[in-house]
């Protein structure tokens, strides 16, 4: 019976999202109408493009501790190690990791300070 067959992503076992995503004239709510993903308005912007681990994170942690709780810090790097690195010391830290992207192969990570009793 033709008339059961599914057609589309699911059926093949793609993600519908995916496919959406690539269909011209498609807006993903999370990036807006292009470029990268919407996040808050950076106070203060970390650079350590050419920089290995740990300098992105030293830097990081110093910016931090002269943000007052809620604001935004935005780090500029090219090593990728700190897609790991930065999660991980926010979540130790009790900061929130806000997420990343990628442009022009330097990758914008987001962290919002939070209180030390968070």
């Amino acid at each position: 019976m033709m008339a059961d067959r599914q057609a589309g992503p699911a059926r093949r076992g793609g993600d519908a999202k995916a496919s959406r995503a690539s269909t011209p004239g498609f807006v993903d709510p999370a990036r807006g109408p292009s470029g990268p993903p919407m996040f808050p308005a950076a106070a203060v912007r970390v650079e350590a493009v050419g920089r290995l681990c740990p300098i992105p994170i030293t830097r990081t942690a110093r910016a931090v501790r002269a943000l007052a709780e809620g604001e935004v810090l935005e780090l500029r790097a090219d090593d990728r190690v700190v897609l790991i690195d930065l999660p991980n010391w926010c979540r130790s830290w009790r900061h929130d990791y806000l997420g990343h992207f990628e442009q022009a192969g330097i990758l914008h990570l987001f962290v919002r300070k939070q209180g030390r009793g968070a």
